[in-house]
């Protein structure tokens, strides 16, 4: 009896509906009033994640010549911000996928939002290898938007092996244009996620270890976990 009069007063949030009601039901017979049935309790929806896919739907971004293929900037793109997305659904989180210039993309709320991008296959010189990061600064919280960046930043570099490189932000990530689309609450930031010329075996022959990184990244800002960041 004594058991049973606990769980009925059991905080409602820990108890299951129907287990309420079971024992509301068993109550009278002690000479107890029967408490009122406890409404079903409401997940809380899980956060939503933006992933945005460089190019797509737009055009094809960068393109290799033929000795390495041909391969097209848009299509590694794709295949990385689709794994990125069954690794963060696979979690439970809710992640859209979206186009270049995605309608959805207006006004668009999320705890965050990453734009996947890769760098030209031109070859410049021998530095011209690694990834940048580039936060969305017009945001009403640009220190989130740092740290999503942050946390970015030191997952894929450990993840990847890949180095940072400071030196070749440019005013196109800075100031790419879906940061003055989307909800100025929405934490965002893009990232170029390697060099296709020096990085080309990596971006096509690991996607999964570069969503890795990106999705590593993601979860990093979203847990809050530590950052520790070495470097410029």
């Amino acid at each position: 009896m004594a058991a049973t009069l606990f769980t009925a007063w059991t905080e409602p949030g820990l108890l299951p509906s129907t287990l309420a009601e079971t024992v509301n039901n068993a109550m009278p017979a002690f000479g107890g009033t029967p408490l009122p049935i406890l409404p079903t309790i409401t997940p809380r929806p899980s956060p939503r994640i933006g992933i945005v896919s460089g190019h797509l739907g737009n055009d094809s971004g960068s393109v290799c010549p033929e000795e390495l293929g041909g391969v097209k900037e848009v299509d590694i793109n794709l295949e990385v911000a689709t794994r990125v997305q069954a690794n963060l659904n696979a979690l439970g989180y809710q992640v859209d996928l979206l186009k270049e210039f995605d309608e959805r993309l207006k006004n668009y709320k999320a705890v965050a939002l990453v734009s996947i991008h890769s760098d030209s296959c031109t070859y410049v010189n021998d530095e011209a290898t690694g990834f940048k990061v580039a936060a969305a600064m017009s945001t009403v919280y640009p220190e989130q938007a740092v740290r999503l960046t942050d946390c970015i930043r030191a997952r894929y570099e450990t993840t990847t092996d890949l180095e940072f490189h400071s030196g070749s932000v440019t005013n196109d990530m800075t100031s790419y244009h879906a940061f003055d689309e989307i909800d100025p609450n929405t934490p965002a930031a893009i990232i170029e996620i390697g060099f296709m010329n020096l990085d080309y075996e990596i971006l096509t022959q690991r996607p999964d270890l570069i969503a890795r990184g990106v999705t590593d990244g993601i979860l990093c800002y979203v847990r809050n976990e530590t950052v520790n960041l070495t470097g410029p």
